[in-house]
């Protein structure tokens, strides 16, 4: 058991510092400013939200349970964390001046209620997406790619697929975005005031390695004891039965 969780703990965290460590090409390459950094970090947000809506629809929930638990959850957490996504967004746009700022999003508003939140998130993503930096669709996907490694290592076949609840799942992704952001604003405002130079620049990519790798091992390896208690108890309760 020991030596496949390394194995996987090993590929998960290859792929995350290896994406984490990409947006160094585009300062060096392409010389992206610290907004287009954070605009990247932002983007991960929606990556970890669509995955997170995954987990949410494949976890198992008790029959009588069901309608509570997913009918009712997946979307109040896809309407929350939307909004979030594109309350930050807006920020973003309006202090890195990105896209033609916030007043372009409202402009292109016009829902109102809860579905606001929504087109809210669409507008930003478009006005975004208009012009972006070079390579930054490749770094996106490759984002994409890294999540989707944890994914299925840790969800769909190490174990946490059994362990997580609705709940837990709801609530990861804003602890490890609201810790990692606030360092993140915290390192690029004075990156950006002294003007993107590439050594600061680097820093702040480091930094961001350094506590996605921290967050993701202590979340992963806080999870692990559960599934192998539970995985020794199965193996008990079948030798027992062999008896």
């Amino acid at each position: 058991m020991k030596l496949r969780v390394r194995w996987r703990w090993t590929l998960s965290l290859v792929a995350l510092v290896g994406v984490n460590a990409a947006p160094l090409l585009g300062v060096f390459l392409f010389d992206w400013d610290a907004g287009v950094i954070v605009l990247l970090y932002w983007a991960e947000n929606l990556v970890i939200g669509a995955f997170t809506i995954l987990r949410m629809v494949l976890a198992p929930v008790p029959v009588r349970l069901f309608h509570l638990g997913k009918l009712f959850a997946i979307p109040f957490f896809a309407l929350h964390f939307g909004a979030f996504c594109a309350v930050h967004g807006l920020f973003l746009m309006a202090f890195f001046q990105l896209g033609g700022g916030p007043d372009v999003v409202l402009a292109e508003t016009a829902s109102s209620g809860v579905f606001v939140f929504f087109e809210l998130l669409v507008s930003v993503l478009r006005n975004l997406w208009r012009n972006p930096p070079p390579a930054f669709g490749w770094l996106v996907i490759g984002l994409i790619v890294s999540h989707g490694i944890s994914f299925v290592q840790n969800f769909l076949f190490g174990g946490e697929r059994e362990v997580l609840t609705i709940g837990k799942l709801m609530s990861q992704p804003y602890k490890r975005i609201v810790i990692l952001h606030v360092a993140i604003l915290a390192g690029g405002v004075p990156v950006l005031l002294l003007g993107s130079p590439d050594a600061p620049l680097t820093i702040l990519v480091i930094l961001k390695i350094v506590l996605d790798v921290s967050l993701h091992v202590r979340e992963h390896r806080r999870l692990g004891p559960s599934v192998d208690t539970r995985e020794r108890t199965d193996g008990a309760d079948a030798a027992s039965r062999g008896r």
